[in-house]
């Protein structure tokens, strides 16, 4: 079985954030063991396994994700990256529907060259109390926290761009605090430091708990910032900055109760799977 490696929300190699790809024969879904010990042996924020759909008046391929330790219910770079890889492999371009266990029907758009876009579910974050270990986690003091519950994730907004780029996190204690709260990840944003930059807000994500102790380039929480973004700065359409060691551009744009999500992706591996 071929297996592939997708660098996510960028346009050159060794940036964004990679992905494994698998796409399944027809027929039934592996056992999840197999799964997870793939992605364990990939070793990346997540591996994608996509399986297509024989009926397809819903969809045209079923997905699912594993980071390297537990099955995840949504992902955004290796959904753009298996949408890569069906274009690059398979030439099919245009609208591809992916049927989630979670999620429901995502939908991806492959253009002709290297843009994909992502209908994904906009999720809305409501004000929660800072959670205990929180400010110990991040040594910076939140403006605002907010939880999304479709996400699962906690959305702690900071002051300032230095701030989310100076954060060090406490990896235990991130994951302690994610654990406790029944979390996915933390998210943690602010604005853009100067207006007329190519972004308008930067974030960081964080999921030690789930094998992923900083994610360098986070689609799924893009359906949380863009509203929140949007909404704030009074925008239907922006650009965000995840500002890790590789870092990536999200262009985002509100749509009712969707939001797409815009990135590129490069093909930077290719191999066989002989287990």
């Amino acid at each position: 079985m071929r297996f592939h490696i997708v660098d996510a929300f960028t346009d050159r190699p060794f940036a964004g954030n990679p992905a494994g790809v698998c796409l399944l024969p027809a027929g039934e879904w592996p056992v999840d063991p197999w799964m997870q010990r793939v992605a364990a042996e990939m070793n990346h924020s997540e591996t994608a396994f996509a399986l297509p759909v024989p009926d397809k008046a819903d969809a045209d391929w079923a997905i699912r994700w594993f980071t390297p330790v537990v099955e995840a219910k949504l992902c955004g770079h290796a959904t753009l990256a298996t949408a890569h890889v069906l274009r690059t492999e398979r030439g099919l371009l245009g609208t591809m529907r992916f049927s989630s266990r979670q999620h429901g029907i995502l939908v991806t758009h492959a253009d002709e060259e290297s843009s994909i876009t992502l209908d994904f579910p906009a999720a809305t974050g409501t004000p929660t109390p800072v959670p205990e270990g929180l400010l110990e986690a991040l040594a910076a003091k939140p403006e605002a926290t907010l939880h999304p519950p479709a996400l699962g994730d906690l959305l702690v907004v900071l002051p300032d761009e230095a701030t989310v780029r100076a954060v060090a996190p406490d990896w235990n204690v991130v994951a302690d605090l994610t654990r406790r709260a029944g979390l996915r990840g933390v998210i943690i944003t602010a604005p853009s430091a100067e207006p007329g930059l190519e972004y308008d807000f930067v974030s960081r994500f964080f999921a030690p708990a789930s094998g992923i102790p900083e994610d360098p380039v986070t689609g799924g929480a893009h359906t949380v910032l863009a509203p929140y973004w949007s909404a704030r700065l009074g925008r239907d359409r922006l650009t965000g900055l995840q500002a890790s060691e590789h870092t990536g551009l999200v262009r985002t744009a509100l749509h009712g109760d969707r939001v797409h999500l815009t990135g590129d992706a490069v093909s930077v591996m290719d191999g066989t799977l002989r287990a």
